[in-house]
């Protein structure tokens, strides 16, 4: 039975990863949840393998119904991609333990700026055009790409921040971007599980479907309620997010 409960999760992963992000704070925890005794490492690949073909699909849903500015994103992607396999290799030398402490922290700025910033993210007014946009759109790739390799938790949420706060999309515009990078960031990562044998790829065929599946429903759902309802999310996320970073950080 725990391919249907794995399934199920990978089902409201897929949803909630098409129209924010923070598809492995359902996932992943339900994997854990199944397989206590597994390697981490082959539940973190199996996750990404999984996650990889959700985001695809919702990324082409969203070019479909948005405009992307293909111009600053193409670079960015593959600036996402050497930054996620850099930040994969560095967690193999450098222990990432003290992103533990500090990641809930820096999700309450996060949650705190959002919230008082009522109006952030509602209009899309882009700040900077051309080579300004693309090098712009490169420098947070290779952060959070970094970032998502290194560690991960929250990848999408600050994909989704920085494009809001630093470029001036809005939440729907900025959604559609983070996805694009996001797909960049899980490649380099699910490529690197591959070569180490970490993914349970007769897990993997199911729970793609079921990501694919919630993934078109979040696209819909993102697309017909617009920017408001992708705040929302947003918000809710980032919100659960603390919480569950905040406990593995301090109480456990």
């Amino acid at each position: 039975m725990e391919w249907l409960f794995v399934s199920l999760a990978s089902l409201l992963a897929g949803f909630i990863d098409a129209i924010v992000g923070g598809g492995g704070l359902i996932l992943l925890p339900a994997m854990f949840a199944a397989f206590p005794q597994a390697p981490p490492a082959t539940l973190l690949g199996t996750n990404k393998s999984a996650s990889v073909w959700g985001t695809t699909m919702s990324a082409w849903q969203y070019s479909r119904r948005v405009s992307i500015p293909w111009a600053a994103i193409t670079p960015a992607i593959a600036v996402s991609f050497v930054g996620s396999f850099a930040g994969a290799w560095a967690v193999t030398a450098i222990s990432s333990d003290f992103l533990r402490k500090l990641l809930p922290l820096v999700l309450v700025f996060v949650l705190a700026y959002t919230l008082l910033k009522k109006d952030m993210g509602r209009h899309h007014a882009p700040r900077y055009t051309g080579r300004a946009e693309a090098i712009a759109a490169c420098m947070i790739g290779l952060v959070i790409g970094f970032y998502d390799g290194f560690f991960g938790p929250g990848t999408g949420s600050f994909f989704v921040f920085l494009f809001v706060r630093l470029l001036g999309y809005d939440f729907l515009n900025a959604s559609v971007s983070a996805k694009l990078l996001n797909i960049a960031t899980n490649v380099a990562a699910l490529i690197l599980f591959t070569m180490k044998g970490h993914v349970w790829w007769h897990f993997a065929i199911p729970l793609a479907l079921a990501n694919v599946a919630g993934s078109l429903l979040g696209t819909y759902m993102a697309l017909r309620h617009g920017t408001g309802f992708v705040r929302g999310i947003f918000i809710l996320v980032v919100s659960a997010l603390i919480l569950k970073t905040g406990y593995d950080a301090f109480l456990r």
